[in-house]
């Protein structure tokens, strides 16, 4: 590995994968030079995969990815049609992979792992499905007179700029096909690898509506670390934010999800509205945690583990399933309608259905007593 690649992952941090909290220099971790890693000159393949799929190439370890497997999957398709009785905004999807190293506690989507026969856990967290043929694939589906060019959003399950995409390179050739077919697009991630082509997605911008959003829930770096270990620290997020700003591309926040008794004080919520303004975003859509299967009881496990103390008031809260009760909901809402008008800031996306005008003054409620089920692209985005 070259210095300036082992710079890098020194900044990064090695993955910790739940429920190992990262501490100390690990704590800032994966900046925006993620995208300075060298592809690895000594790593493993085996020819027998490691998963039962039929179309499976290679499974792959590398001294870069210290503790991850990726299996390396020939793909049938890339456009995933999104059920007409959904609620979400856009009716197709791309996702290039499949598990996530960004390895967040609550991800919504660890309960799809297990249909691999993997678990919901660290193997969601470390093992992880490349799709290496995806763009080849999408080209050709863009091509079929078929293709209406609707809206195409991405990140909507795993995450495009996890730290795989460093070696896999797969979505600069997603961002260019979509912008040659005329096709508009949107991406959602955690990932600072994202700077390695903002100016791939500034040209693709004037030729096709382009969104961009970055998922910014805390601005507690310590607090980012043990929830979401893998990531780019919030604070390395907000640099990327001031860097997308400053190149013009349009980029909202997704402040989800916020979490109960742990990012949702007076003091964090004003952080987070004031820095995401000063650095430049305009709209940002905020939300409670919610917790699917699969999802909630890796939270519960790593909250028995990191705070105790809490676990009785998430069973209350959560108690009819996960969707955080309608009082919780309704006092967050509030909360977050308020600091928008305070700092000049828009919505964009997902809303809850509480009303703008709901309770944001006094006491965060203990319990629910009744929950509803949530938007259904809170919890495709989530």
């Amino acid at each position: 590995m070259s210095p300036k690649a082992q710079a890098v992952q020194a900044e990064a941090g090695a993955p910790h994968l739940h429920p190992l909290p990262l501490a100390g220099p690990a704590a800032e971790r994966a900046t925006v030079e993620q995208a300075a890693v060298e592809p690895a000159t000594v790593e493993q393949a085996t020819a027998e995969p490691l998963i039962q799929l039929p179309n499976v190439l290679r499974t792959v370890r590398s001294p870069e990815f210290e503790g991850m497997t990726f299996h390396e999957v020939v793909a049938k398709s890339a456009l995933n049609r999104v059920p007409e009785s959904s609620n979400m905004p856009f009716r197709w999807t791309i996702n290039p992979y499949r598990g996530c190293t960004h390895a967040c506690v609550y991800c919504f989507a660890r309960k799809t792992h297990t249909y691999l026969d993997l678990d919901y856990g660290r193997d969601f967290d470390s093992q992880v499905v490349v799709k290496r043929n995806v763009a080849e694939v999408l080209r050709a589906e863009l091509r079929r007179p078929s293709w209406r060019r609707e809206h195409v959003a991405l990140g909507t399950n795993t995450d495009p700029y996890q730290r795989a995409e460093g070696r896999y390179r797969l979505m600069p050739d997603i961002i260019e096909a979509l912008a040659a077919s005329g096709t508009p697009f949107s991406i959602l991630t955690k990932g600072t690898l994202l700077a390695r082509d903002i100016d791939l997605l500034a040209r693709a911008a004037e030729r096709v509506p382009v969104g961009v959003g970055l998922s910014i829930a805390m601005t507690d770096d310590a607090l980012s670390a043990r929830v979401e270990p893998g990531t780019p620290s919030p604070t390395a997020r907000l640099r990327l934010l001031e860097r997308l700003a400053g190149a013009g591309v349009d980029c909202h926040v997704m402040a989800m999800p916020i979490l109960p008794w742990l990012s949702d004080s007076d003091a964090a919520l004003e952080s987070l509205f004031e820095r995401v303004r000063s650095a430049g975003a305009s709209r940002i859509t905020a939300g409670p945690l919610h917790l699917r299967p699969g999802a909630r009881e890796w939270y519960f496990d790593w909250l028995a583990e990191q705070r105790p103390d809490l676990v009785p008031r998430y069973r209350e809260v959560y108690r009819r399933g996960a969707v955080a009760s309608k009082e919780y909901r309704g006092w967050l809402d509030g909360k977050v309608s308020a600091l928008k008008r305070r700092h000049g800031l828009g919505s964009a996306g997902w809303r809850s259905s509480a009303a703008d005008s709901g309770p944001g003054a006094g006491a965060r409620p203990p319990a629910g007593r009744a929950a509803v089920p949530p938007p259904a692209d809170q919890a495709a985005l989530f």
